[in-house]
Formats: structure tokens, sequence, C-alpha cells
């Protein structure tokens, strides 16, 4: 079954929840599959950080034939997040009011923006209902702030690796990255190449937070002990970094970082416990237990607030990057979510 992609286009005045605006924008999106009679059997993929539409590159263990989240019975969307370099409006893009790259000029954005972007999509889409809304890590933040901002949309909802407000020590650890592209003499250019270095650099640094001491321990450990120097850990440091710069860039990793920043599902909602509270759809929380970004204590705290909540745990030698890796032992946890319940799609599951 062949993907389609396709790019939606908003031609209104965008406003912002900074108060800035965008004179409309653009998103691309990928689906999978066939929407039924009733519209029942759509699912809503959120992307991570450096994420893009193609869900069945990055994620492709949930998302094919056989799998859990089968195309021969969802429809599965996915769309590249306001900001994004994927196709989506972003940095990089052309500001139709100066015909020139909106550069550094591209207003901040936060996950409040890019769910409402997404929203207004699934409105020209006609979908009025929501099977299951997923998402990890920067993608999960916005499953949850959707689902806040929509209650009535979603019946279940899967938030991985996420939090509700995004912690001091997360936002330290992004704030470095930008230091590192700050620090790159070409970050102020006007060049789509500005803050490259400095991107690699900032990889090499979220790398660590991605993973763990263990992770490393056991993965890039060395094979005798006779070096002093270019050991195993800072080559694939630098081979992360470079191979970021490869397929990103430095404009769209900075918007983005300062984007995870702004989760706060509670702002001027009445605090986080008010607005989790709110949240209609089933929900299962996915955790990962040797994450060290998004720790478990942040998923516990969504389960034990969002009304109909369940927690489970992901066992994983990968860190935070675990809701990547571990298809098997997620697709197990989602499986036993919606055997718990009566779903509305004939589900096969190898």
């Amino acid at each position: 079954m062949e993907k389609n992609d396709q790019t939606f286009h908003y031609q209104k005045k965008f406003e912002l929840e900074s108060g800035s605006t965008l004179p409309g924008f653009q998103l691309k999106y990928s689906t999978l599959g066939k929407l039924n009679a009733d519209r029942s059997n759509v699912v809503w993929v959120c992307h991570a950080l450096t994420g893009s539409a193609d869900f069945t590159d990055w994620w492709s263990g949930l998302f094919n034939e056989g799998r859990f989240f089968d195309p021969r019975q969802y429809f599965i969307i996915c769309a590249n997040v306001l900001g994004g370099c994927y196709g989506s409006t972003g940095h990089l893009s052309l500001n139709p009011e100066t015909g020139k790259p909106y550069y550094h000029t591209f207003p901040t954005l936060t996950n409040r923006d890019v769910v409402q972007a997404f929203d207004l999509l699934r409105q020209s889409l006609g979908i009025e209902q929501v099977h299951t809304l997923i998402g990890g890590s920067l993608g999960g933040q916005q499953v949850l702030e959707w689902a806040v901002q929509q209650p009535d949309v979603f019946q279940h909802i899967i938030p991985i690796a996420t939090n509700a407000v995004h912690s001091p020590w997360g936002i330290a650890f992004n704030e470095a990255q930008r230091m590192a592209i700050e620090a790159d003499a070409t970050w102020k250019e006007n060049d789509h190449r500005a803050g490259t270095e400095g991107l690699k650099a900032a990889r090499a640094i979220g790398m660590i937070s991605y993973r763990y001491y263990d992770t490393y321990g056991q993965t890039q450990a060395e094979k005798s002990d006779e070096k002093i120097d270019d050991f195993r850990a800072a080559t694939y440091q630098r081979y992360q970094g470079q191979k970021l710069a490869n397929r990103f860039n430095a404009f769209t990793y900075y918007s983005l970082s300062r984007m995870m920043d702004s989760q706060n599902v509670g702002r001027n909602r009445g605090g986080l416990v008010a607005a989790l509270k709110s949240i209609k759809a089933r929900t299962l929380v996915v955790g990962i237990d040797s994450d060290i970004l998004f720790p478990l204590s942040e998923q516990k705290f969504l389960t034990e607030n969002i009304p109909n909540a369940r927690l489970e745990v992901m066992t994983s030698l990968y860190g935070h990057d675990g809701f990547l890796v571990e298809f098997e032992q997620l697709s197990s946890h989602i499986k036993k979510f919606f055997l718990e319940d009566l779903v509305p799609v004939e589900v096969k599951v190898r």
C-alpha cells in the first residue's frame, strides 16, 4: 500500500500565541490507508523533534501491514509541524510579504500554534472524530495539548515519553544546544547553511540526553584498553552531529527546541491539573524506565491527573530514544490497551 503525500495551504492570516502572525502557511502531510464509511478509523501521528510527516520511515514498526495500526484497517495521517523543514512553512520558506526567506525573522512558535494548524488541516479534511492520537517526545506534548484544546475530537490518545510542562532540566539541555548553535560564527547570517557547525555540536549534546549512561557503556565501549585517543564514543558523537546536519538545518532545530520548552498545558487554563482533567479521551500514557530527559515521574503525573488514563512502562537500553526503537514492547502495550475497550475498527496484529 502506497503512502500519499499532500500539502495543505491555509491562505488567511494565522495568529500565534506570541501575538505575532503568519500571512498564511502550508503543512506537508502524509496519509496511508483509506477512510472507512463512517470515518471512524483515523489514527493521527505527531512526530518528534527532528521527525517528518513520513511516519513509515521513522515509526515503521507500528504503521505497516501486519503491524498494530495496519493501513488495511486504519487511515493514518501525519503532518510535518509548522516551523518544520520537511515541506511545512518554516524559517527557510519564502515570506510572501517580502519575497525572501524568513530566516531569523520567522516568529516564535509554541505547541499551541502547531496544534491549531493541525486542527485546521483536520477540519479541511472533514474529519470530525479521531480514533487515536499518538506521538512521542515533542509529538507527545502536542498530543496532550491537542486533547486539551479539542477534548471532543479524540476517542483515544497515546502520549509517549512526554510531559504536561517542560522541566527546568529539559529546558537547560535545550538551551545548551542553542548556545552551541549561537557560538557558530555563521549563525547570524541569512543563509540556509547558517549555524551548521553549531548544529553538529548541538546534536551531540542532545544525544547525551536521548540515551543514558548504560547505553554508551554497552554500545560505545572500547574493545581494547590500549587507546589514548580517537575513542568510539567521541567518533559516535561526531557521526551523529554530521548525520543530522545532512538532513536538517540549524534554524529549525533552534526553533523546535524552543517549542518544546514552551510546553505547559496549564498556561492560562487554571493550571496543569485543571487542564489535564479536561481531557475526555481514553488515555494510554507510556514511559521509559531509562529516560533521563522525560523521566517516569512526568508520565506518572499525567496518569494521576488525566481522568481515564493508565500507565505502561517500557524497559529499554536506549533511554528516551526507546520509543523509536522498542516497537514490539510498544505494540504490546497498545494491544493490551485496546483489548480492554470496544474498538470500532477490526484490528489484526502480527
